[in-house]
């Protein structure tokens, strides 16, 4: 896969990053909302298989391409997994433009000084050297901050950024993802010692070397335009943070040269019973109005 020609496509970021990386323990619900329930399966092989089946039905659409969807993050089977007799990495990029990342943490430690750091994650390396191996761009790992604590705060950015290293080392792009929940009653104190934090911490990103950032969407229009800017940064995308997709293309507008990386919102709405051409009218709806809002800025 050409990485030159991926770098550019995300610097550039001329559209918005699916996140299809829906794990073991927020799979469940995905597939609810998707209009299948728990008891239409029989244990985690079956529910993996229909979820598979779903992402697959999103990546084949027609308006699921590099025109609009400049990237993808996949959950770590749907990487191992095929669609179409193809590895879905090299299906996104060969048949769709899209460029694959992939999520690698493993969920959340317990609350402390009010954030959530990432559990270990064992064999790690193993699992970077797969993904360059199956054509993967990047990575995405997520811990979240749930009140303006300073020390919270600086932990969880130094748990990112040591993480970010490790897969730098190995060629990828890691999308760094402190997640601020959007319902807490200090969340713009908390994203301002977020910022400062960050902006701390790029210093040490090697030379030559850029990483990805995943915030939530600011409360304060452009609050992360520093990190925008920053020649550190390769890009800024946005989670929705359970806003509705309406709710967080609006939100993101406002803020110049972030992307949405969106995933409840880019599936809202979608179901199983669906035909495939409402199946698809719907998608291209979404992706219509998510990519609107990305190249607003």
């Amino acid at each position: 896969m050409s990485n030159a020609k991926q770098t550019e496509q995300m610097r550039e970021g001329n559209g918005f990053i699916a996140a299809l990386d829906q794990s073991g323990g927020s799979t469940p619900k995905a597939l609810r909302l998707y209009g299948i329930e728990e008891d239409a399966y029989n244990g985690e092989e079956e529910m993996f298989d229909l979820i598979h089946q779903m992402r697959a039905r999103i990546i084949k659409s027609p308006a699921f391409t590099g025109e609009k969807v400049v990237g993808a993050i996949l959950f770590e089977q749907t990487m191992d997994r095929e669609i179409d007799g193809t590895p879905t990495a090299t299906y996104l990029w060969e048949k769709r433009g899209v460029v694959p990342f992939l999520k690698i943490d493993k969920g959340l430690e317990a609350e402390e000084n009010g954030v959530q750091l990432m559990k270990p994650i064992p064999n790690l390396d193993d699992l970077l050297s797969r993904a360059v191996k199956a054509g993967i761009f990047g990575t995405k790992e997520r811990s979240v901050i749930s009140a303006a604590n300073v020390g919270g705060i600086k932990a969880i950015v130094d748990q990112q950024f040591e993480l970010g290293m490790q897969v730098l080392s190995h060629g990828l792009v890691p999308i760094l993802e402190p997640e601020v929940t959007i319902s807490i009653a200090d969340k713009a104190e908390a994203e301002q010692m977020l910022l400062a934090e960050i902006l701390s911490h790029l210093d040490t990103v090697p030379e030559g070397k850029q990483v990805m950032l995943k915030l939530s969407l600011p409360t304060e229009p452009n609050r992360y335009k520093p990190l925008v800017d920053h020649p550190k940064v390769l890009k800024v995308v946005a989670l929705s943070g359970g806003y509705s997709r309406d709710e967080a293309n609006e939100k993101l507008a406002k803020n110049t040269g972030m992307i949405a990386s969106f995933s409840r919102a880019l599936t809202e709405g979608l179901s199983a019973q669906q035909s495939d051409a409402a199946f698809n009218a719907m998608l291209e709806e979404a992706i219509t109005s998510i990519h609107a809002a990305s190249v607003a800025g």
